[in-house]
C-alpha cells in the first residue's frame, strides 16, 4: 500500500515557508491507518519493548496503536502544563521556534525499554528532547519509529546511537 498517497501537503502552515504534512487523509482511511501502525511496530516486535512513548499530539495517535501491537504500556510526552502529576521537562528548539516536552516523573522505570513514536521528524529537536527525557528517567531508548522522515532536514542526525525506523521518507 502506498501510504505516501494519503499524506496531504499544506504550504505555509503553521508559518510561511513550512510545508505541513497533513496526516488526516491517512487517519480517515481505516486500512491505511492500520497499515501505518503495523509498519511502525514491525521492526520492534521482538525488541522487548516495555513502553511506547508518543509525542504530542499527532504522535499519540500512532503510539497508542503501536503500544497495543507490541503489548506495551503507553507514555504521553506532552507540552508543558498538560499533565496533572509531578513532571520532568526537557526544552528543545523547533525549526520555527522553541518549546519543551514533559512526562510524569513515574512514566517509566529505570531499565524500561522504550520505543519513541511520532508522526514526523523534521529537524529532530522534539525527538532528541523526548529521548533525553526517557534516559534522564533511567529508561533505555530501544528505538524510534516515525511515520514520516523529512530527509532533507536530516533530523535523525541528532539521534545517533539509537535505532531509527521511518515508514516514509519524503
Amino acid at each position: 500500500m502506498d501510504l505516501a498517497g494519503y499524506i496531504r501537503n499544506v504550504p505555509d502552515f503553521p508559518v510561511p515557508g513550512i510545508q505541513f504534512k497533513d496526516i488526516s487523509p491517512l487517519l480517515a482511511d481505516p486500512t491505511a491507518f492500520r497499515e501505518a501502525v503495523e509498519r511502525l511496530a514491525e521492526p520492534f516486535r521482538d525488541a522487548g519493548i516495555d513502553r511506547v512513548a508518543g509525542i504530542e499530539a499527532r504522535g499519540f495517535l500512532f503510539a497508542a496503536g503501536v503500544a497495543l501491537e507490541l503489548g506495551a504500556g503507553l507514555v504521553m510526552v506532552r507540552k508543558p502544563g498538560k499533565l496533572p502529576a509531578t513532571t520532568v521537562a526537557m526544552p528543545y528548539a523547533l525549526e520555527y521556534g522553541k518549546d519543551a516536552v514533559e512526562v510524569h516523573e513515574d512514566a517509566v522505570q529505570a531499565g524500561d525499554r522504550v520505543l519513541i513514536v511520532d508522526d514526523l521528524v523534521a529537524t529532530g529537536g522534539t525527538l532528541r528532547a523526548a529521548r533525553l527525557l526517557m534516559e534522564r528517567l533511567g529508561a533505555e531508548v530501544a528505538g524510534i519509529s516515525l511515520l514520516i522522515e523529512l530527509e532533507e532536514l536530516d533530523g535523525l542526525g541528532q539521534l545517533e546511537g539509537v535505532t531509527c525506523h521511518s515508514v516514509l521518507r519524503l
